[in-house]
């Protein structure tokens, strides 16, 4: 993050004083020096909607005006909240007011009479720290907007992933870091017999209903690592002596910190086993 010599020459400057020799000396300096977009105003009850209209770079500010001096004119400019940076330069002939300038939110000072090297390199060093700080906040606001995209575009792919795996198998189902059921779609509740309530997440199974016992020891064990499984086939024996053969995959889910959230995955009954 840079800022060039031709960004500083381009930055728009405001000069307000109420005397225009003033004016004309700071308009001839400034010209000199290569900068391009200076304007003035003798009226500082204009500086506000100025400021508003042209966001200035930055503000060469007299503190001894008429009808409003440079410290009011602070005072409507930092009622405007689309800019957090004061960037203001104050020009004054008191000692005493430097001080009490800075505690108002101007960022640096200028003394009458002016010295004109002081006068060139302070303005020239604000300038340069006030474009860092418009290019910083502009990359924060492209990295935010740039993270609200790729938030929205994971949350798509996940609305898509669910969508054809509910279509590709029985049952779509995540659980949590406890175990408890979060979501199940598909007839998972009535084909394994559990009693769930899939809003509250907090599940009960039914009784045992004739499961492989070994089959499930294994599958728990696989959970327990917190390894992945793919088509992992479990049976039931039913009441009526039929039974009923399932495949199941599933894959552990963590956040960013690798902490463990639980699982998700699908599963389907093996249609004709016996």
């Amino acid at each position: 993050m840079k800022v060039t010599p031709a960004d500083i020459r381009n930055s728009s400057i405001l000069i307000v004083d109420d005397q225009v020799a003033n004016i004309a000396l700071l308009e001839q300096l400034l010209s000199e020096e290569g900068y391009t977009q200076v304007s003035s105003t003798q009226n500082p009850q204009e500086v506000c909607a100025l400021h508003r209209q042209k966001r200035y770079d930055l503000i060469l500010l007299d503190l001894q005006m008429p009808v409003m001096d440079g410290f009011q004119v602070m005072e409507g400019l930092k009622m405007n909240e689309a800019d957090a940076y004061l960037p203001v330069l104050v020009l004054t002939a008191q000692p005493g007011h430097k001080l009490r300038a800075l505690q108002a939110g101007a960022k640096d000072f200028i003394s009458k009479p002016f010295d004109l090297v002081e006068v060139k390199t302070r303005i020239h060093n604000m300038l340069e720290v006030r474009l860092l700080h418009k290019k910083l906040e502009n990359y924060s606001k492209a990295l935010e907007q740039t993270v609200q995209e790729r938030t929205a575009e994971l949350r798509e792919s996940e609305a898509r992933f669910r969508s054809l795996t509910e279509l590709a198998s029985d049952w779509y189902w995540e659980q949590d870091e406890s175990g408890h059921f979060t979501k199940v779609s598909g007839p998972a509740l009535e084909m394994l017999g559990i009693q769930v309530d899939p809003l509250a997440g907090e599940p009960g199974v039914a009784p045992n209903w004739g499961w492989n016992e070994t089959e499930r020891a294994e599958l728990r064990a696989i959970i327990a690592a917190r390894q992945p499984f793919l088509d992992f086939v479990f049976h039931r024996v039913n009441a009526d002596s039929s039974t009923q053969a399932f495949r199941v995959s599933g894959q552990p889910m963590f956040n960013e910190s690798c902490r463990f959230l639980g699982y998700r995955g699908i599963g389907m009954e093996i249609v004709g086993s016996k």
